[in-house]
């Protein structure tokens, strides 16, 4: 028999609970349509779950019709995309996650004290273009230690940086190094930005790999966190792999594996974690081996509005 250890903590975590709970609620008192500016999580069934209550997933506020209710994701938003929402007098309701709200305020105190701000970050992801947004100029974006050699700032002395909440804690922690070392009065946030779910995921993934040699991610491709403790996995040494449903395993995958890890990302609901797990028993003999459970105790209230 093969031993399938579950990392804990795994899955959700409170700006997600919260994300979810402000649709379906919104949905709850007024009724479909309910208009929500992009995924709510990178998750597809979770996505698919809402937009089958009568929740409807836009690119832009544009394809909002006016009047109606809109919803901004987990991930936030612009300034430039709260003001059209203010413009067109929308009903808005906000699930930017508490913790990327405060890398925002972050951003607004930094630029108040005429400091320039790196942002350290995936190009492209909607947190990264919410926070990037936070201000109309003095920001910069490093995705790579090799980028900081690259960046031309106004004030070398007058810096600070911020981060995306789902990085990898220590590519996270290469990138800030380079960035002290090549300019030493940097200011950096007075609390670490990578998320405390982002972080205990990552640590319980690390504590996986010393025992196994093969670790299932349950995400879906487009999260970033679940991507990121795929890489935390195979820096430890494991194979790892991201699979979004059971569908996606390959016995191949287990052949010979002594032990076997299964974790999930942020956004993947444990009823997909169960499907996996039930799957990978079946293609690798294998029991279940919970380990010691570590509560998060973290709950972010709704909106006013909706509580």
């Amino acid at each position: 028999m093969t031993d399938i250890l579950l990392a804990s903590p795994r899955g959700f975590c409170a700006g997600v609970e919260r994300a979810i709970a402000i649709v379906e609620r919104a949905l709850a008192l007024f009724g479909a349509p309910i208009y929500v500016r992009h995924e709510v999580v990178h998750n597809k069934y979770v996505v698919d779950g809402l937009r089958a209550k009568g929740a409807v997933f836009v690119d832009e506020l544009d394809q909002v019709p006016d009047g109606g209710t809109v919803i901004f994701s987990a991930h936030g938003v612009s300034k430039a995309v709260q003001a059209e929402a203010a413009r067109r007098k929308l009903n808005v309701f906000d699930a930017t996650c508490p913790l990327v709200t405060k890398v925002h305020l972050e951003v607004a105190r930094q630029r108040a004290q005429g400091r320039e701000v790196v942002m350290i970050g995936h190009k492209g992801h909607p947190e990264v273009e919410g926070t990037m947004g936070q201000s109309p100029d003095g920001m910069h974006l490093v995705e790579r230690v090799g980028d900081v050699p690259r960046l031309t700032l106004a004030n070398p002395d007058q810096v600070a940086y911020v981060t995306q909440t789902t990085l990898s804690v220590d590519d996270a922690a290469a990138i800030v190094a380079a960035l002290k070392e090549r300019f030493p009065n940097i200011v950096g946030p007075r609390k670490d930005d990578i998320c405390y779910a982002t972080q205990n995921r990552q640590d319980a993934v690390t504590r996986l790999t010393s025992n196994c040699d093969v670790i299932v991610v349950v995400g879906s491709p487009n999260s970033s966190n679940s991507n990121r403790l795929r890489e935390v996995a195979r820096h430890g040494g494991a194979r790892a792999y991201l699979v979004d449903r059971a569908a996606e395993l390959d016995p191949d995958w287990f052949l010979n594996a002594r032990a076997i890890g299964v974790t999930a990302g942020a956004s993947a609901p444990e009823v997909l974690v169960a499907e996996v797990i039930e799957s990978v028993k079946a293609m690798a003999n294998g029991t279940v081996v919970e380990t010691d459970v570590a509560p998060e105790g973290v709950v972010f209230p709704l909106p006013k509005a909706l509580a």
